[in-house]
């Protein structure tokens, strides 16, 4: 039997283990029409885009929305339904108030809770499950493990006699029971790698590293010591696989590289025994851009055509596009401008082709700054800095203001252009840009690239801009 969650004291006054079956919220089925779920949510990232939100929408939220498991959006999402239907309450869009879904009502009673809560996906909590997502952030790994219920299995251990010990032997500890993984606890998991994803979009790398590799290390415990249906085997196999992406990432924007190379590789390993070529093709793509910053280009191209095989059958032109623009900078790095260009021109191709309700969901970065400022860094490696100010210029206009931290390094790079061209004042103007980002964004990556320019600068200090900039680097770094 899974391990239970012991209930809070009780309250004094009338109480009520009354639970309610979810209610199907056929307002949003109606709102949505003929569009299939992948379509409604590729609408609705499209209008959070446009108010400046970024919300990690995908058909399963969608289905769990009209299935009734979303009682009540979070506020990110009553925005960009707002900005939809602007005429139209969170009720009349099929939502409870969230007065009720805090577990406040009207009258001021507290409901207890059930003496103990089984943590299934026939029972959601959506107030627990947002706390118990937090904790799975932000907590150590006691917090962790005690939020997820892997404590339980100890607790039991505990309580259990021990075995009887074999003679010459000391005695062996008791077996824990494994412990009960349902859809809730994958779902808690899928939720961490989505709000990763968003506070890397703007704050970087540095300052979510340890306490994502916190997140990771118990999804794996879920996964190694979990007892689970071969449905929720699967899921959790991938969102662990896309969580150990998430914190590779993290740990190359943090310029540890070693450090991001072991987590792709645990992630491909991942992929492989899940048979998940969608995983597959993620790793390999991170992969890529990993081994052209720490220059090692024909790994990169290596990297980016696995990347391409393993994506062949996935039916996402815009996931063959970022693919094929990592092959393009490997190309770029060994100074090879021809097959560079035919790369290039290949990538724009398919991401011409538009998006697809099969774009996989962690894709949501990969617009017209990205691509524009992707090959602004191949140029650079060309050493064809006019190409490369002109592309990365147009990332920084095209970027929209809610990816700082792209904004930040596609200022940094332009900045590294601007210089290769000789343009002191230039390198220097949009380098000061650049370190105004700082404040808000942790990336030792992109510190190191300004810490490049500014070294390179430092001869010319006489130079009016130059001297700003320098002033303000040396502030920031300090």
């Amino acid at each position: 039997m899974a391990p239970t969650i012991a209930a809070p004291a009780p309250v004094t006054g009338p109480a009520t283990t009354t639970t309610h079956a979810p209610t199907p919220n056929t307002a949003m089925r109606e709102l949505r029409g003929d569009l299939s779920p992948a379509e409604f949510a590729t609408a609705i990232r499209r209008a959070a885009r446009e108010i400046g939100e970024h919300v990690s929408c995908d058909a399963r939220y969608i289905g769990r929305v009209e299935a009734g498991a979303i009682r009540c959006p979070n506020y990110a999402y009553e925005r960009v339904f707002r900005h939809m239907w602007p005429d139209r309450s969170l009720q009349d869009l099929g939502f409870s108030p969230r007065t009720a879904v805090r577990g406040r009502p009207a009258g001021g009673v507290v409901p207890a809770r059930p003496a103990a809560l089984r943590l299934s996906p026939h029972h959601p909590d959506e107030e627990n499950d947002d706390v118990r997502r937090r904790t799975f952030l932000s907590g150590g790994p006691t917090a962790l493990a005690t939020v997820l219920g892997l404590d339980a299995p100890a607790r039991a251990a505990a309580a259990a006699p021990a075995a009887l010990p074999l003679p010459g032997l000391p005695p062996l500890p008791p077996l824990p029971a494994p412990r009960k993984v349902g859809g809730a606890d994958v779902q808690i998991v899928e939720e961490a790698v989505r709000e990763i994803r968003l506070a890397d979009d703007v704050r970087g790398g540095d300052t979510l590293f340890e306490r994502a590799g916190q997140s990771l290390r118990q999804a794996y415990v879920l996964l190694n010591e979990g007892d689970y249906t071969l449905a929720t085997e699967r899921r959790l196999q991938s969102t662990a696989g896309e969580l150990a992406i998430s914190v590779g990432w993290l740990a190359h924007d943090s310029q540890r590289l070693a450090d991001a190379r072991s987590f792709y590789a645990e992630a491909l390993a991942t992929a492989r025994m899940a048979n998940d070529s969608a995983l597959e093709a993620h790793v390999f793509c991170n992969s890529a851009f990993l081994a052209r910053d720490a220059g090692r280009p024909r790994e990169a191209l290596r990297a980016a055509q696995a990347g391409q095989s393993a994506a062949r059958h996935l039916d996402s032109e815009r996931l063959l596009s970022l693919l094929v623009m990592r092959e393009a900078g490997g190309w770029a790095l060994l100074r090879d401008r021809s097959a560079c260009e035919r790369a290039l021109a290949r990538a724009y191709t398919l991401f011409e082709r538009g998006e697809s309700e099969s774009d996989p969901e962690w894709m949501s970065f990969y617009g017209e700054a990205e691509i524009a400022g992707l090959e602004a860094q191949c140029w650079s490696a060309l050493g064809e800095w006019d190409l490369a100010s002109e592309r990365a210029g147009l990332a920084i206009a095209l970027q929209e203001p809610h990816f700082v931290r792209n904004r930040a390094l596609y200022t940094a790079e332009l900045a590294h252009d601007r210089l290769g061209r000789g343009d002191l004042a230039g390198a220097a103007g949009h380098g000061s840009a650049a370190v105004a980002l700082l404040g808000d964004v942790r990336s030792a990556r992109i510190r190191g690239m300004l810490a490049d320019t500014a070294e390179r600068l430092r001869p010319f200090r006489g130079v009016r801009e130059v001297g700003v900039f320098l002033a303000g680097f040396d502030r920031a770094a300090a």
